[in-house]
């Protein structure tokens, strides 16, 4: 079997589920022209821990970790089936390169995993892992996460980062009505760095790209970045999926790693 490229998501906020836009079209048309991998390993930042900690969970609940949203978003079920034995192989990676991890045998998957994987596999039948991000994680330590969990790949696990190019949640709820320049300023330069295949630019990108601290006064929502970057068997060719900007601050760009996936966006909206 080929070597599965690593994906970057930009899930946005969680009506990211029922507002599929620009990029939920292009997720399910990347979702389609990947095909389905063996499973999924999935980081989100809305799982953080003291170390990392990986599920090995058969049957993953559905988790709602939002408030305040339209009542249609706790409706929704996400019912892929866990896969036990890929989180203790994830685990012994990581062990293996020194980086300590455990098992949660409870833990189900948060809305950063969810709802991206509603439109990559809407028809949740393929097996999903999650990754914590740990408190004390850094730039460095998230590219050195996603190189531990490479060989995944190869076993035709997908490995996806999900989190947000640009996160200012206190721009979000102010409720900006028209796109922050900014938002496409930091946006242009990470993605000009993908295409580059300058993972140290990218490890580097909060100290020297533009506006980063307004894009990410905290760095959990970037990290994912990192480890889907660090997870690539080669960082070029890479994909752009430009998803645009939504709320004026929330860049839905994401990408893929290591391969150029040629998208059919039409044709994926009207399966």
């Amino acid at each position: 079997m080929n070597t599965l490229p690593s994906i970057f998501v930009s899930h946005g906020a969680p009506t990211f589920a029922i507002e599929p836009g620009l990029a939920g079209a292009q997720l399910r048309a990347l979702g389609k022209a990947l095909g389905k991998p063996r499973a999924v390993l999935i980081v989100s930042p809305h799982w953080m821990t003291r170390g990392v900690e990986i599920t090995a969970t058969a049957r993953p609940e559905t988790i709602h970790d939002f408030g305040g949203f339209p009542r249609a978003l706790y409706a929704i079920q996400y019912p892929a089936p866990g896969a036990p034995e890929l989180g203790a192989r994830a685990a012994q990676l990581l062990h293996s390169r020194g980086i300590a991890a455990s098992l949660e045998e409870r833990r189900g998957l948060d809305h950063g995993a969810w709802v991206p994987l509603l439109y990559l596999y809407p028809d949740a039948d393929v097996p999903v892992v999650q990754a914590s991000i740990p408190f004390d994680m850094d730039e460095a330590k998230a590219f050195e996460l996603g190189r531990a969990l490479a060989p995944l790949a190869e076993e035709y696990v997908l490995i996806v980062g999900s989190g947000s190019l640009t996160h200012n949640l206190y721009e979000f709820r102010m409720g900006q009505a028209q796109e922050e320049a900014y938002a496409a300023e930091f946006s242009a330069w990470i993605r000009q760095a993908v295409l580059d295949g300058d993972t140290e630019r990218l490890v580097q990108a909060l100290q020297r790209a533009p506006h980063a601290a307004r894009a990410h006064p905290t760095t959990e929502h970037f990290l994912p970045l990192l480890v889907a970057a660090g997870a690539a068997a080669t960082p070029t060719p890479a994909t752009v999926l430009d998803g645009g900007i939504r709320h004026g601050v929330l860049a839905m760009e994401s990408y893929v790693f290591g391969r150029h996936v040629p998208l059919d966006v039409e044709e994926a909206g009207h399966a």
